[in-house]
């Protein structure tokens, strides 16, 4: 029997109408590099401020606007890096230009530290003086209070500035996994049941396999997948121990109580909100995921449920196809309830090629949306023409959109909202997608299709990235105790955070104990319990909008225009959502039970 084998494009052979478009941030890596050069000169401006931002709020204001003008473009050409490694991390250009532009963001963030250093150092009230002698200065004025409420928190202005040239080597723990993942690990090719052999990546794994509707080949991917995770435990151990231990420094370093109300501080959380988001849904939701898993496990005729088969479709005979083109205009329907302004940055969104839907060796896995001041949003995408992607793409325009009304409305010290709410934007779309197919499909086994999809982004948020935030947490209490963070010990951490979550209903093997190794959010603070948290907002918000249709939209709009010039709790009050509580968690997590509940009557 002849064999075929499937080949993967490098970047270079990818169609130009698969990509993104840089060029909308610079036509050409020349003039990226004259840009480099121009950033360079404008970092050595600023010593004509230094020692004198006491001088009067002149001085102030004018220093303030130059951060601001610098800051906007170091933002422009580090997106246009990272973004051109995102699409082909392989490439030594790519991978050069990262290291030269993240260096220069270091020096200049290290030649900017006086700026903090001094304002802290003025005087009991002289910041409240100066703005009312420059009314220049009331934009920045979130910033400043922010900064002066942090002073308890900082070191001496020496200390801060070796900190900050530090800042690219505080940021290696993460390119070093970055690049063991995207670059160094390599996966065996494994064959299917008529001897073809397929080729295995990060990518394809997380993409593909892992939704196999074939149990055999879900199960020998995730073989291959594990044996070369296996190879890499001890580094990847080593370089997050290395990230943990960063931040537990940094924080007695500047005396907060622990790692984690360091981190949290920025997000303006408090510990209690954490901890509550956390436990309430890993108590209350398991026994709705163990009934999920059970019906999963029936429905498949699994002889047991492996871990790798938690994400195996039910309903495989009606594994919807679509387009690219297809999906877009499913999307585009599913949000003009959102209104005319917002269907509009949608829809500029794929007409001018702001997402990279290509497949090629080198390109980052999952999917994200970055969105540059003073330019569009751009999001990344490994599209595999299925209708699971749709709901991938809406919930990254869900952040596109966000940003695109936050950037058009604020200026860029105000764009950016905690990381609190990041993510109810992004899966508000999700389940204004959701609420549109259902309303227009009365077919029972569309219907159910839909709820499994729905059920996909509540396990993305509510399951995987929620399992990942417990076992953060408990990670962070052992290297807080002391505790070395082996390959060993990480890996019996991850084990009993998810035997815990799933009881005897899943089988969690040596594959599951490891997918530690797999998540960056890891390197990004305490970012993975966020999902939750946007999920158990959109969810209320969604339900608004189709109770109360115009009203919600408009206080939403509102919201996502505003940027980060209110606190999380602040901003989800103003859409009608009460975060200080339980309650809208403990009614996100009924939600997601009744969805449960639909899809086992569904099956009778």
């Amino acid at each position: 029997m002849k064999k075929t084998v499937e080949k993967r494009l490098v970047r270079s052979e990818v169609p130009v109408e698969l990509t993104w478009n840089l060029d909308d941030l610079f036509p050409s890596e020349k003039e990226w590099e004259v840009e480099l050069d121009g950033i360079n000169k404008e970092i050595l401006e600023f010593n004509q401020y230094k020692r004198a931002l006491h001088t009067g709020a002149k001085a102030l204001l004018n220093c303030l606007l130059a951060q601001e003008q610098l800051s906007m473009r170091i933002i422009k050409a580090f997106t246009f890096a990272s973004l051109k490694r995102s699409a082909d991390g392989t490439d030594p250009l790519n991978q050069a230009n990262f290291s030269k532009i993240s260096a220069l963001r270091t020096k200049s963030i290290a030649a900017l530290s006086f700026i903090q250093s001094e304002i802290l150092a003025l005087d009991e009230g002289i910041i409240e003086q100066f703005v009312k002698e420059e009314p220049g200065l009331k934009d920045f004025m979130k910033n400043l209070a922010e900064l002066l409420e942090s002073k308890k928190h900082k070191l001496s202005p020496e200390t801060e500035e070796a900190l900050a040239a530090l800042g690219e080597l505080q940021g290696a723990p993460y390119q070093i996994y970055q690049m063991s993942k995207l670059a160094d690990m390599e996966f065996a090719p494994f064959q299917d049941a008529e001897g073809n052999e397929l080729p295995m990546s990060f990518a394809l794994f997380e993409s593909r396999y892992e939704f196999s509707t074939d149990t055999d080949i879900r199960r020998k991917a995730y073989h291959s997948f594990v044996k070369t995770l296996k190879q890499y435990k001890n580094t990847i151990a080593a370089t997050y121990a290395a990230e943990v231990n960063k931040q537990v420094t940094l924080a007695r370093l500047r005396n907060y109580e622990s790692a984690t109300h360091m981190l949290l501080d920025p997000q303006q959380v408090t510990i209690e909100m954490y901890n509550n988001q956390i436990d309430t849904i890993f108590t209350e939701l398991a026994p709705h995921m163990r009934r999920f898993a059970q019906l999963k496990k029936q429905v498949l005729g699994l002889d047991q449920m492996l871990f790798c088969d938690l994400k195996a479709p039910l309903d495989s005979d009606f594994n919807l196809k679509t387009t690219y083109e297809e999906a877009s205009q499913v999307i585009l329907e599913s949000l003009k309830v959102m209104g005319p302004e917002y269907s509009e940055i949608i829809e500029r969104g794929f007409k001018e090629r702001w997402v990279d839907i290509a497949d090629n060796i080198g390109k980052s896995t999952g999917a994200f949306c970055s969105s540059p001041y003073g330019s569009h949003p751009y999001i990344l995408i490994t599209w595999q023409d299925n209708m699971r992607g749709c709901f991938t793409l809406a919930h990254e325009f869900g952040h596109a959109g966000h940003f695109y009304l936050a950037n058009k409305n604020q200026r860029v010290m105000n764009v950016n909202p905690s990381l609190y709410f990041i993510e109810a934007p992004s899966t508000l779309n999700e389940m204004l997608l959701g609420q549109h197919l259902l309303a227009n499909n009365k077919d029972k086994q569309m219907r159910r299709w839909v709820v499994l999809q729905l059920l996909g982004t509540y396990y993305h948020n509510f399951v995987t990235h929620l399992l990942e935030a417990e076992y953060q947490r408990r990670v962070y209490k052992l290297a807080e105790d002391g505790r070395a963070l082996t390959a060993t010990t990480l890996t019996e951490v991850k084990a009993s955070v998810l035997s815990e979550f799933w009881g005897d209903t899943v089988k969690i093997d040596e594959g599951a104990s490891l997918t530690w190794m797999r998540q960056p959010h890891y390197y990004m603070g305490l970012y993975p319990y966020t999902y939750s948290a946007g999920l158990t907002a959109s969810t209320a918000v969604a339900q608004m909008i189709q109770k109360e249709g115009q009203p919600a939209v408009d206080r939403w709009l509102e919201v996502l225009r505003a940027g980060g010039t209110m606190k999380p709790l602040e901003l989800l009050k103003h859409a009608g959502v009460d975060m200080s509580t339980p309650d809208p968690i403990r009614k996100a997590v009924a939600f997601v039970g009744s969805l449960i509940d639909e899809l086992a009557q569904s099956y009778q």
